[in-house]
């Protein structure tokens, strides 16, 4: 069977379009767009006309493209800047009216759970793992073996810190230390939850980690292949985010690696990597580039009937 998956997050839109293969996903297309959904959300709690006009029109296009590629089942899935808007219901009726389809608002569980069930699929690394999904607006942390066993959602993302600190640019030191303490405060709710010695591996997923080892291995173009496994040490992301410090968004941008888009929000949502493998004692940091998109994809493949749209 082939499945269509249409991820709207906080800074981005995705597509997944991939074949069911013995239990596992065979990829047909995959595509991204940055449409800044939850642009001001974290301060207005409402999703602005712009971007909502700019992220209905993506969704309306990847899903006609998971049309024109024969999927059977389409699934759209929303996540943070919608559940925290709330306009969220004109977000959910655009799309009905642009697709013919219901989109499924995600609850942070569920994108935890979700999330570790794509970055597991392929992984050999050793178990219990620790998956961390930085997005735009929240970051998901997964403790577990064979299916996610304990799981945390935090208001602690890349877009949502950098509109609460930091205005300059590039930023002061004073702001990255605002960003850090933020993302130290809401580690603690996870360590409660998840336990402080609890993983053997460290799994990291989405754009923020996949374009900070992009860097880290100096890609001169993205290559996914190339990023998915790759293992990345402390000292590594501590030197990328020291770079990208220094850098004004206008030199981030001309990275080879860098998506368009991403220059202004990468600051952060480093830090809030780095400050994770320090609350968690991980000298290293597995990239994965299988995340929720997959672990949709193998979900809606698992009862298609229930899942259909």
């Amino acid at each position: 069977m082939r499945v269509g998956v249409v991820d709207v997050g906080t800074n981005s839109v995705r597509v997944l379009v991939a074949d069911g293969v013995d239990g596992s996903l065979a990829d047909v297309e995959r595509d991204l767009v940055i449409t800044r959904l939850g642009e001001g959300v974290d301060r207005d709690r409402r999703l602005g006309a712009g971007p909502l006009r700019r992220t209905v029109a993506a969704v309306a296009g990847y899903t006609d493209r998971a049309r024109a590629r024969d999927a059977g089942v389409i699934r759209i899935i929303a996540t943070s800047a919608v559940r925290d808007a709330t306009n969220r219901q004109d977000f959910i009726e655009a799309v009905r009216r642009a697709t013919g389809l219901e989109p499924v608002l995600l609850t942070g569980d569920q994108e935890a759970q979700l999330g570790f069930l794509g970055a597991t699929m392929d992984v050999s690394a050793p178990a219990p793992y620790l998956v961390v999904d930085i997005g735009g607006g929240s970051t998901e942390l997964v403790r577990g073996s064979e299916e996610a066993e304990k799981f945390i959602s935090l208001d602690v993302g890349s877009v949502r810190l950098t509109e609460r600190h930091i205005e300059a640019d590039p930023p002061t030191a004073d702001e990255i230390s605002s960003v850090a303490a933020d993302a130290d405060a809401h580690l603690e709710d996870a360590v409660r939850a998840l336990g402080e010695d609890s993983a053997n591996t460290m799994l990291g997923l989405a754009g923020t980690i996949t374009t900070v080892a992009a860097i880290a291995i100096g890609l001169q173009d993205y290559d996914r292949a190339a990023i998915h496994h790759a293992r990345l040490t402390g000292a590594q992301i501590a030197d990328v985010r020291s770079r990208l410090t220094t850098m004004t968004s206008e030199q981030r941008r001309a990275l080879p690696a860098m998506p368009k888009g991403r220059e202004d929000v990468i600051v952060a949502g480093a830090v809030i990597l780095e400050r994770v493998m320090h609350r968690f004692a991980f000298d290293e940091c597995l990239v994965s580039e299988t995340d929720i998109l997959d672990g949709v994809a193998l979900d809606v493949l698992r009862a298609p009937d229930l899942r259909a749209r």
